[in-house]
């Protein structure tokens, strides 16, 4: 997110305020407005993409002791992966998690709302994924959870090149950023997912059309003649409804299908 960005929403002291003094009444005037502004930015935002981009650049300059952020999410209590990230080490710490399978958002996340790494150099819980943190000049972490659904979760993670960069204040903060993140996080993804299910509805009308007109065909005849040819091809409705609006031709029609 580029300053102009950052100034958009965070207000007149992009950088300071919420991460310099500490959580006291003043403090959390600053931090109302600060996350108020936070999340009618993020809802502005144009895609889900981007939304989880602008959640991992704000906590840099939210969170107290943040200098990286990324957002992990976890399929199956296995499979790990990074779709929004503020810098390059982000990426490449989270595949250490993937590659030794330890770490906060592969254990521990799944109980706890909040998970400290003080310092990478003294880390006993993940020892592999410790070491190599280190190396790569990540001196102590913060993660929260942001939601859980069955054995998949969703993940906030800060990072720092120092240890014991994290505080009270810190956890503070984030707890009250995080869940603002999953509210911008859920409402993009359902935003995107209606998007998604307008699309496919005009593509199946579009194709019922075609069907129609060709066929002299009902729209309940035209939309059965399209779930039959879906089941006969194991192909699904809205892919079925996509190749007959692009080719003009019905998947797996035979002469006896009419």
């Amino acid at each position: 997110m580029t300053a102009d960005a950052q100034d958009g929403w965070i207000g007149s002291a992009p950088h300071a305020s919420v991460t310099d003094s500490a959580v006291g009444v003043e403090g959390l005037d600053k931090l109302a407005l600060h996350l108020g502004d936070l999340a009618r930015f993020l809802q502005e935002q144009g895609s889900v993409e981007e939304t989880l981009q602008g959640i991992v650049d704000a906590a840099v300059v939210t969170v107290p002791g943040a200098e990286y952020a990324g957002l992990s999410v976890v399929r199956g209590r296995e499979t790990m992966s990074t779709p929004a990230a503020s810098a390059e080490v982000v990426d490449q710490v989270d595949q250490v998690q993937i590659d030794f399978q330890e770490g906060p958002c592969l254990d521990v996340l799944y109980e706890k709302h909040t998970v400290w790494l003080p310092n990478t150099a003294e880390e006993r819980r993940w020892p592999r994924f410790a070491a190599r943190a280190r190396e790569l000049g990540i001196g102590s972490m913060l993660s929260f959870q942001l939601y859980v659904t069955g054995d998949d979760l969703g993940a906030l993670n800060l990072y720092s090149r120092h240890a014991e960069a994290f505080t009270d204040e810190s956890e503070q903060v984030g707890l009250l950023f995080a869940t603002h993140a999953a509210v911008a996080m859920a409402d993009a993804q359902e935003r995107a997912h209606l998007s998604q299910a307008m699309g496919t509805r005009d593509l199946i009308g579009q194709a019922k059309g075609i069907l129609m007109e060709r066929y002299k065909l009902t729209s309940v005849q035209a939309f059965a003649l399209l779930v039959r040819a879906s089941q006969h091809t194991n192909t699904k409705l809205a892919e079925v409804a996509e190749y007959l609006t692009r080719s003009g031709e019905l998947v797996g029609k035979r002469g006896g299908d009419e």
